[in-house]
């Protein structure tokens, strides 16, 4: 009896060892930023378009109309209803292009947005209010980075779209400045 549960044991151990394996090398394939985006020559697919679906709290690269990669995202403290003057906590809605890449942000990288556009402007000059800016979508500050994905559970912006420190490093290589970017509702 002691010989099989010697063997049991080890043959449990063996499964353990195989099953950690596994789930070491998953973690790895589902975290390893350098997986996003290649295509099939290994080089990176540059994105020709962002879209931003607020209500679903996603963003997506795209390139020929073909999702390359969807992100969840936290917005700003007020996420319904588009932007329409300085100090409304809102997202924007509606199209601009990629302006800037700040690698300098508080926010460890950062895109910056074309808004106001001319119909942003044109809403609040009639109005009477400025419309505001500094729209971007970045990561988390430094001191709270260590929180990761568990920003989404709150949206905490002031206006922006925020993704992870290792998300938006992810994103900084495929996204160039002019790329178009739609926000929907």
């Amino acid at each position: 009896m002691s010989g099989f549960l010697r063997a049991n044991a080890s043959g449990n151990r063996a499964a353990t060892n195989r099953i950690a394996i596994v789930l070491g090398l998953s973690l790895l394939l589902f975290t390893c930023p350098c997986r996003i985006l290649r295509g099939s020559t290994g080089t990176v697919e540059k994105a020709d378009r962002i879209e931003v679906r607020k209500a679903e709290r996603v963003m997506s690269l795209l390139r020929d109309g073909k999702v390359l990669k969807t992100y969840k995202v936290a917005l700003s403290r007020v996420p319904v209803g588009p932007k329409e003057r300085e100090g409304d906590h809102k997202v924007p809605e509606g199209q601009y292009v990629v302006d800037v890449k700040n690698s300098r942000s508080r926010f460890h990288l950062a895109l910056h947005l074309s808004y106001p556009n001319t119909a942003d402007r044109e809403h609040a000059r009639k109005l009477g209010v400025r419309p505001g800016g500094n729209i971007e979508i970045h990561g988390l500050d430094s001191k709270l980075a260590w929180v990761g994905g568990l920003h989404r559970q709150v949206d905490w912006t002031d206006g922006c779209i925020a993704v992870t420190n290792s998300e938006i490093e992810e994103i900084w290589r495929p996204v160039s400045v002019g790329t178009p970017v739609e926000i929907r509702p």
